[in-house]
């Protein structure tokens, strides 16, 4: 391996050691990691100018950038729908509705275990576990016990997030990368919803009283109204268009939100729609960024092809179950990244396994997914060894999950 290959290596390791350390160095992951992998291939250019590589040099990077701009505009879409639907209450209006005057603590836990899951699938983990903690945060909740809805929160978040590519990231990646196709995603939903009920049973043990719900009723506007019926039927469109026309979902989403602006200013023409793109969390697209151009440089110095190895030492479907468990330490964007582009090959129930896997395995810790880092800082009383008190409950769901996700997959595929 050369010097360059080395120093490169070296690079990269910072880039994600400083994703583990964030906290510690108190710098922002999405700034750390653009810097580092924007640096990485800056000396990758510098190297290859002078031994006469640049072409090949610029093509891989041509290449990484177009599977980062699929991704982003995707992403741009979707959070510019919910950024409008959050900062107008459209969701915890619909949540007051859904919710009756009174219910039994364990009633509303296995009711915020499915709205989460739900949620979750339409929009980004990140708002989808605010939403919910906004609404538990409204209700008269003993505080030890509120941990425990938290924690149902977080694992029910990023389950529901793994069977549709509007609903985690990681199934996006896979998707757009054709491991998988969308109508080989709904196969998910049934495994990934009874996991959550499992967990929801098992954090139950305990609850025996009632709360009271005083949640104040509000009507939607005609334009939110509309705005809302827009963004449920995109996703029917995005599903619909690639299912049967091959349409890129990316293309779909992007004529939901022309469609959203076009609507707005006839309806309202003192709604400043554009105002809300400014509301996305661009940290978060440029988190993607910075890790998808520091993995992308793992393939460019072979790196990657550890994967491969890895794979052959274990049967497929155990080394999936692993790397969920893994992605409870490990961001799981690098993860998954790392593994698509390491050149793994896999049959299609594999890939919907490790699509599960990768996506729920984060909840695991409190650390291991942006819904655990976002619930810590809602919540104080959720602290890193509180959530860890409940990894038996949440490593029995995932295991019993995952499970359920190759017998069902098998039986519907065979």
């Amino acid at each position: 391996m050369s010097a360059v290959s080395i120093l490169l290596i070296i690079i990269v390791s910072i880039g994600f050691l400083s994703v583990i350390a964030e906290d510690l160095i108190k710098v922002d992951k999405a700034k750390s990691t653009l810097f580092w992998g924007t640096l990485a291939w800056i000396v990758h250019f510098i190297s290859a100018s002078l031994s006469g590589d640049t072409p090949f040099v610029a093509e891989a990077l041509n290449e990484n950038l177009l599977d980062i701009a699929t991704l982003w505009l995707f992403l741009f879409s979707a959070m510019t729908f919910v950024a409008y639907l959050t900062e107008k209450g459209v969701i915890e209006i619909i949540a007051s509705y859904l919710l009756p005057k009174q219910l039994s603590e364990k009633g509303l836990l296995f009711f915020i275990g499915a709205f989460s899951f739900i949620f979750s699938s339409l929009a980004d983990n990140i708002t989808a576990t605010l939403v919910c903690l906004t609404i538990l945060l409204g209700l008269n909740i003993d505080r030890d016990k509120l941990v425990k809805y938290a924690v149902v929160v977080v694992y029910g978040v990023n389950a529901g997030g793994v069977s549709l590519i509007t609903g985690d990231v990681t199934t996006l990646m896979i998707f757009l990368a054709g491991k998988i196709s969308i109508s080989d995603l709904l196969m998910l939903i049934l495994p990934a919803f009874t996991s959550v009920f499992i967990l929801c049973l098992l954090m139950s043990y305990g609850m025996k009283g009632n709360i009271k719900v005083t949640t104040q009723k509000r009507v939607l506007s005609s334009v939110d109204t509309v705005i809302a019926l827009l963004f449920f039927f995109t996703i029917i469109g995005v599903i619909f268009g690639n299912v049967f026309f091959s349409i890129p979902p990316v293309l779909s989403f992007l004529f939901g939100l022309s469609v959203m602006f076009m609507v707005a200013r006839v309806l309202d023409r003192d709604e400043p729609i554009l105002d809300y793109v400014r509301k996305i969390e661009f940290d978060t697209l440029l988190f993607f960024l910075g890790v998808l151009l520091l993995v992308g440089m793992l393939k460019e110095v072979g790196v990657l092809e550890l994967f491969l190895e890895t794979y052959k030492q274990f049967p497929t479907l155990i080394a999936n179950y692993a790397v969920g468990i893994t992605s409870a330490l490990f961001d799981n964007v690098p993860l998954t990244s790392a593994i698509l582009k390491s050149g793994i090959d896999m049959a299609d129930n594999e890939w919907l396994a490790l699509t599960f896997s990768v996506g729920v395995g984060g909840a695991l810790l409190a650390i291991g997914s942006a819904a655990g880092v976002v619930a810590m800082s809602k919540i104080p009383e959720l602290t890193f060894m509180r959530y860890l008190r409940f990894f038996p409950q949440l490593f029995i769901a995932y295991s019993a999950g995952y499970c359920l996700v190759v017998l069902f997959v098998q039986i519907m595929m065979n």
